[in-house]
């Protein structure tokens, strides 16, 4: 079994067969690391999951009847019990879409799409990469991104 070592913007990852480990440093945004990260390994299509700390984190909540996101914002160290998504491409550039629970001090949790979150402390990440592209084609009825396999 091959295992190699990598270096970005942030990050650090091991790759075991398929799979790759990724560590995101203190301080950095997830969704711009992990990006980078995915430009740099070529990933066009796949699986990602993690947990970590966030310092603070923007979240987002479709609403289908203005087919527009409402974003907030939290500012407080959380623990993040799950980020899972996945990795497409849009208009020619890999793009993660990523889900986010984390959890407060009080022991409640808040959940949503994750437009952009601060590590702070650890972020770990897996990502289960396939060997092919997906592509996403906004979808007019919806408002959404939504696979394109004819693409």
């Amino acid at each position: 079994m091959e295992i190699q070592n990598f270096k970005g913007n942030g990050w650090s990852a091991r790759k075991v067969a398929q799979v790759y480990m990724v560590s995101i440093q203190s301080n950095s945004n997830i969704v711009e690391t992990l990006t980078d990260f995915i430009k740099n390994q070529n990933i066009q299509a796949g699986e990602v999951s993690g947990i970590g700390a966030v310092s603070e984190a923007t979240l987002r909540f479709f609403n289908f009847e203005t087919k527009n996101y409402a974003d907030k914002t939290f500012q407080e160290q959380m623990e993040v019990t799950n980020i899972s998504g996945n990795v497409s491409v849009i208009e020619g550039n890999p793009v993660l879409h990523l889900h986010i629970t984390l959890g407060r001090a009080d022991y409640t949790a808040l959940a949503g799409h994750l437009l952009e979150a601060t590590i702070h402390g650890a972020g770990e990440f897996i990502f289960y990469p396939l060997n092919t592209r997906v592509v996403k084609i906004k979808d007019q009825e919806t408002g959404i991104n939504l696979y394109d396999f004819e693409k």
